[in-house]
């Protein structure tokens, strides 16, 4: 199965290794990693077999990735001739062993078969491999990383292929998974948010509360607006560039005096600005703890009568 295990970092081939770095703690983020293929096994004879070899490998295949794909390719390329099944699980079964996925089963199924490695797609694939699964697909070998993954009874699922001598091992790709593409989303959150806000999804379709939406578009509004603010701070920088040649400045006049005029204009003009920004969100969030009360009526209507007429029907 194609579950995460804890321990990672298998088969890493990144390159170059100085962009695998730690990102400084100054905020700075590293360059991407750029991946080369994973080499493959060294393909073995069919040992005069004129059918050929069927390679098994399974899994979850969730928001289905280049590092699902590198570790089929592998699989393909374990013989020179090899038909290669992939198994994948049921979103019920997949739930109960693992969690939610993102993608539903029939997704899930549709993207291992426009994938080139796979042959052919087994759905609703089991969790444990048994000998009638194998027998039932006539599956010669299985293909996965040597990592032991555990069933609800805390045995190996691949226990069974392995003590018979047909486990084929591949390589994870460090760097890429499902839970690592969940977290980059999870971790950004907002700024996904805000990005299909502006696309035109409405907060109900993205699951976001009435206060939520307000905020966030109020930090869209604010972060155009920042935008415009610095494209002001360079077209001000070369007007007064302008200037001081159309002058007849010195450069070294030019160069003692041009940070202070620039900081004493930006200066009053950022002053302004966070004034207004403070403002806006300090109205909206007024207006956002307001408590929405409906208005009563300030007569009691009794059985269709007014308090008053009720009233005077009691007094006589």
């Amino acid at each position: 199965m194609a579950r995460k295990p804890k321990k990672r970092f298998v088969g890493q081939q990144r390159l170059p290794e100085s962009q695998d770095a730690v990102a400084a703690d100054d905020g700075e983020s590293s360059p991407p990693p750029r991946y080369e293929p994973l080499p493959s096994p060294v393909a073995q004879e069919n040992s005069g077999q004129e059918r050929p070899v069927r390679v098994y490998a399974d899994g979850i295949y969730d928001l289905f990735h280049f590092g699902h794909q590198r570790s089929l390719e592998q699989a393909k390329k374990l013989f020179p001739n090899t038909y290669l099944l992939v198994g994948c699980c049921s979103d019920a079964l997949t739930q109960k062993y693992k969690g939610k996925t993102v993608m539903n089963e029939a997704e899930r199924y549709e993207s291992l078969r426009h994938c080139k490695w796979v042959d052919e797609v087994i759905e609703d694939a089991p969790w444990t491999i048994t000998k009638e699964f194998l027998d039932k697909h006539q599956i010669d070998y299985v293909a996965h990383d040597a990592i032991p993954y555990v069933d609800a009874n805390g045995k190996d699922v691949y226990e069974f292929v392995k003590a018979a001598g047909r486990f084929k091992e591949t390589k994870r790709t460090d760097g890429v998974s499902t839970s690592d593409l969940i977290m980059r989303i999870v971790k950004d959150y907002n700024q996904y948010v805000m990005r299909n806000l502006a696309r035109g999804y409405t907060r109900k379709q993205l699951g976001v509360s009435y206060v939520k939406e307000k905020q966030l578009r109020v930090n869209m509004g604010i972060s155009k607006l920042r935008e415009k603010v610095k494209e002001h701070q360079e077209f001000v920088g070369q007007k007064l560039n302008t200037v001081a040649k159309t002058a007849g400045l010195h450069h070294s006049e030019w160069v003692e005096n041009a940070d202070r005029w620039v900081s004493g204009f930006l200066e009053k003009f950022e002053e302004g600005f966070h004034f207004m920004e403070r403002a806006i969100k300090l109205q909206i969030q007024k207006g956002l703890m307001r408590p929405q009360v409906k208005k009563r009526p300030n007569k009691l209507i009794v059985n269709g009568e007014s308090r008053d007429l009720w009233k005077k029907a009691l007094m006589g």
